[in-house]
């Protein structure tokens, strides 16, 4: 299943080294006095990343280094094959389900900051709001050509959460960033074709029309924040 496969080498990797140790270490810090030591602490510490990314809270560190060591020496499993897989497919399912539950409850609590947010920044006498809720300031108009939904754009930007905490930044790379205006967030498709080539807009979007609760992997987005953006449309490509 893609639970074991995605985890399959390191695994074997890690139950190698742990076979050079005469008795598993107690949880707290290694004495990482050789090489050997260094590269179980390595695996060890990489796979328990990977294990907390997939949703595992917590596991039974004596019931793992025992299943490696049976595993390793070829002994009968206590268990059967089919009841391994059984109980890491349910335990996987279990750990989705959770995840997205959290997921959804920190999507509620971040959509409601956001409503706040908007509803207090629409009052400002330079913002403005258009019928799909996006709201946008303009801090300086250009004078040349305007995009539409289909246009290819070059822009200069930087993202932040209501925060203040910046996500990403093209002026942070040195780079501007060009792309097709139909294969980006709702809030830019509609925001940009109010610009013409020369202004400078900021825009607060709604996370509806961002990245609703499905941000980047990666990301400090988190799942239905509002994004605010401070594009410069630089270029409308022919």
């Amino acid at each position: 299943m893609n639970f074991m496969l995605r985890n399959v080498l390191i695994l074997l990797s890690a139950a190698l080294v742990l076979a050079a140790c005469d008795t598993p270490q107690q949880q707290g810090d290694a004495n990482l006095t050789s090489q050997v030591d260094s590269v179980g602490y390595s695996l060890g510490y990489f796979y328990g990343s990977s294990l907390a990314n997939e949703g595992v809270e917590e596991i039974s560190t004596n019931s793992f280094i025992a299943g490696l060591h049976q595993g390793l020496d070829q002994e009968e499993s206590q268990l059967t094959e089919q009841e391994m897989q059984l109980v890491l497919q349910t335990y996987q399912q279990e750990m989705q389900q959770n995840m997205a539950m959290r997921q959804q409850e920190e999507a509620m609590v971040e959509e409601e900051s956001g409503r706040e947010f908007l509803e207090e920044n629409a009052q400002r006498d330079d913002v403005e709001v258009t019928e799909s809720g996006l709201q946008y300031r303009v801090i300086e108009e250009g004078t040349g050509v305007q995009p539409t939904a289909e246009s290819e754009v070059e822009v200069h930007y930087r993202g932040t959460l209501i925060d203040g905490e910046e996500f990403d930044s093209s002026y942070e790379r040195n780079e501007t960033a060009t792309f097709p205006l139909n294969q980006v967030i709702p809030g830019w498709t509609e925001g940009l074709q109010l610009m013409r080539e020369g202004a400078t807009y900021e825009f607060f979007i709604p996370g509806e029309l961002g990245y609703g609760n499905n941000p980047p992997p990666g990301s400090i987005i988190r799942p239905g924040s509002v994004l605010i953006f401070e594009v410069e449309l630089i270029d409308v490509k022919e």
